[in-house]
């Protein structure tokens, strides 16, 4: 009889343990490797073959896995990968998927352990955020689910009326929702996927803090509703994407309420910044949200993938995903007893995402976790500092959370050449495989960025960068440089 199972258990731990034994090295020497290094096409071809119809061996498909796919990694486990805001995973949380995938459990519910574990976690992750006892949440595969989530129950809850059964069709007066011109590019993709369209997302003008503009939010409200719209939701950032710019959550709290709109915040960047006692104070008004969406694979680094979407009214959350199909009806006792995880999002199959959360936050506890993170800020800053004093470096944005913004300027040089000149220290850094910076415009600048999201990053890890950056500036600021395409 076929069966997916080993046919000898004993080789199968014996390639097993190889393979965990490899894995803990290489993540011990990850400082002694490049940050990345290009694909060779050989790697490539070897990754471009025909669907196999007939076995390999367990052992030399592991050994095509590490020479083919995990000796080229994208690189964000590493302490000076700082490209992009992710997180730089754990061999705890790796662990941890390797047991919950073992288990098995499927978490759209039922009465099992599984089930009951995620219920914990988001209860820790409600505690974290300082959301009320009662709230609801769901773990999801990220930050882009995890606001489209909150943005549904805003949506749903601010129609006033039956959206799911009647439809968009059916409203009165169409739905606006406003955020800041930083504001994380899924949240177009939210409002486009919940039949609003690009025009309902209002983009808010920001200052040279990169914070949403108050008065100018408050001027778009009353514009709308002069003009036939419904203002429904504020958007706030809790961290933008690009700079790490906290908009002002107490007064957008405050308006929300005196308003009669929902108030949603996006703290995929720095709701977790909580955990800092030093730096808590930043994200003041947060609890007061009523929906929020944040992202554990970032400040916690469990692995690829978690999110969590919190809501602070149980009831409407429920009532926006909420679906009883005749197969999945629940009993008061058995596995399908326990209530169903699958109501509270737009998954019915649901990996185990809870577990890696739940081992990470026991092993180290929130304190380690709040040090890590405000280390993080610290670094930041003292790359920012570090930028301030340099005369060819020129800092884009102030430095709030763990983001900077910056770019090498050797003066006299046309903004296309700059741009080109900036691109091109990047690229080298990245090839050489010294440090990866990730490029970006701030209020019509060309920089780099360095998001410091990286529980293995030292303070020398950032001299050593910044060093860098201008030895390369300065070797490129020598000949001429094409300016980048339009």
């Amino acid at each position: 009889m076929d069966t997916l199972d080993p046919p000898d258990w004993g080789a199968f731990a014996r390639i097993a343990h190889g393979a965990v034994d490899r894995a803990i090295a290489r993540t011990a020497a990850l400082r002694d490797r490049p940050v990345w290094r290009p694909i060779p096409q050989a790697v490539r071809n070897s990754l471009r073959q025909p669907l196999p119809e007939e076995p390999t061996p367990l052992d030399r498909v592991v050994d095509q896995a590490w020479d083919g796919v995990l000796d080229y990694p994208m690189g964000n486990t590493h302490p000076r990968f700082w490209m992009w805001y992710m997180g730089a995973s754990s061999l705890t949380g790796a662990l941890a998927d390797f047991l919950a995938a073992v288990d098995g459990s499927n978490l759209g519910g039922g009465d099992h352990a599984a089930a009951e574990c995620e219920r914990q976690v988001i209860d820790w992750l409600r505690q974290i955020v300082g959301f009320p006892d009662g709230a609801s949440g769901t773990l999801t595969s990220g930050g882009s689910v995890a606001n489209l989530i909150g943005l549904t129950v805003a949506r749903n809850r601010m129609a006033g009326m039956d959206l799911r059964e009647q439809g968009l069709a059916a409203l009165p007066r169409p739905l606006r929702f406003y955020a800041s011109d930083q504001v994380h590019g899924c949240h177009q993709k939210a409002v486009e996927l919940l039949g609003m369209g690009n025009r309902a997302l209002r983009r808010i003008p920001t200052g040279p803090d990169c914070r949403m503009d108050m008065a100018a939010l408050a001027r778009a409200i009353d514009e709308d509703r002069a003009e036939g719209w419904q203002p429904a939701c504020v958007i706030a950032s809790a961290g933008t994407v690009n700079t790490g710019a906290i908009d002002p959550l107490p007064a957008l709290a405050d308006l929300c309420r005196d308003r009669g709109l929902w108030f949603h915040v996006d703290g995929c960047i720095g709701a977790l910044a909580r955990l800092s006692p030093r730096h808590a104070p930043l994200l003041d008004g947060i609890g007061r949200a009523d929906s929020l969406a944040l992202d554990p694979h970032k400040g916690l680094h469990v692995p690829f993938e978690a999110g969590c979407a919190l809501v602070r009214d149980a009831e409407a959350h429920r009532d926006s995903f909420a679906l009883h199909s005749p197969y999945l009806d629940p009993a008061l006792r058995g596995i399908a007893a326990g209530g169903w995880l699958l109501d509270l999002g737009i998954q019915t199959t649901r990996g185990f995402r809870a577990l890696k959360v739940w081992m990470m936050l026991r092993e180290h506890g929130t304190a380690r976790f709040g040090r890590i993170i405000g280390r993080n800020i610290d670094q930041a800053r003292r790359m920012g500092a570090g930028i301030d004093a340099h005369p060819r470096l020129t800092r884009l944005s102030p430095v709030t959370l763990d983001i900077v913004c910056f770019r090498y300027d050797p003066g006299g040089l046309d903004p296309a050449t700059l741009a080109a000149l900036n691109a091109e220290i990047m690229m080298r850094l990245q090839e050489q495989g010294i440090a990866a910076f990730s490029d970006t415009t701030v209020h019509g600048q060309h920089g780099l960025r360095a998001a410091i999201c990286n529980h293995r990053t030292t303070d020398e890890d950032i001299d050593t960068a910044l060093a860098a950056v201008v030895r390369t500036g300065d070797e490129l600021a020598q000949v001429p440089i094409h300016a980048r395409p339009a």
